[in-house]
């Protein structure tokens, strides 16, 4: 069986470090993407050994940047099948009235802009090929508002509603857009929200099991594996002791 290409988006730590890792075991050819050139470096040595690998490093704040990374890739790597836009950031926890303005920029920049970049980079050739698919990665606060979340949980809900808009646009060419919607999951996240602050961002996950980028990973290798006819369009996914965005059993 022909493996498939998958772009990974934020692929240098977390979930897009997970998915990279799980889709290199599984039948996919790797177009692994991030700005920390050392660690895609340092990952794609790794998974080289599993499958083929490309890199591309760039910040998908910039627009200009992010269409000549992905206009550059060889004739071999541009028919990609699937695009994990998975890139995302948090910064800062304050109420709207005392937020900063460059946490703002930044959340709106990467994870609602950024996401727009990098799919209007990647969907030509799927709309010409009639065929691929978009997972974006969004967040349970795509689905509800919280205390002091304000700009950030804007961003994901901007997430869930390009997520709709994407999979009623590009229905007519076959291509299938899935949101995944995680809870509360153990990565570098809190600690760039808190910027830096270990002991804050260890106190986010404090008493309970959260989830693991490996567990995204999962199912976005479920999701991305179903047949031709089936997609999973929208996705909601907490650990156990999690109920909602503020409702949280610890122990």
């Amino acid at each position: 069986m022909a493996k498939r290409i998958a772009l990974i988006t934020g692929a240098t730590s977390g979930i897009g470090e997970a998915t990279a890792r799980l889709l290199a075991s599984n039948n996919f050819d790797l177009i692994l993407c991030g700005r920390r050139e050392d660690r895609l470096q340092k990952l794609s040595a790794e998974l080289a050994a599993l499958t083929r690998v490309h890199t591309l490093s760039f910040d998908v704040r910039n627009q200009q940047e992010t269409a000549a990374q992905i206009a550059s890739l060889p004739e071999e790597w541009k028919n990609m099948d699937v695009l994990i836009n998975n890139a995302g950031n948090a910064h800062g926890l304050d109420p709207i009235q005392t937020g900063n303005v460059e946490d703002w920029d930044a959340m709106m920049d990467i994870n609602v802009k950024g996401l727009l970049y990098v799919t209007k980079a990647v969907l030509p050739v799927m709309v010409q090929r009639n065929t691929g698919h978009i997972v974006n990665i969004g967040s349970i606060a795509g689905k509800e508002v919280y205390a002091n979340g304000n700009v950030y949980c804007a961003s994901k809900f901007a997430v869930d509603a390009l997520t709709k808009g994407m999979r009623i646009d590009l229905n007519a060419h076959g291509i299938k857009v899935t949101g995944i919607h995680p809870g509360l999951v153990e990565t570098e996240f809190s600690l760039v929200r808190f910027k830096g602050d270990a002991e804050k961002a260890g106190n986010v996950y404090k008493g309970l099991e959260p989830l693991h980028g490996a567990d995204i990973a999962d199912l976005v290798l479920f999701i991305i594996t179903r047949p031709a006819h089936v997609v999973v369009a929208d996705l909601v996914v907490l650990p156990t002791a999690q109920a909602s965005a503020t409702v949280v059993k610890r122990l």
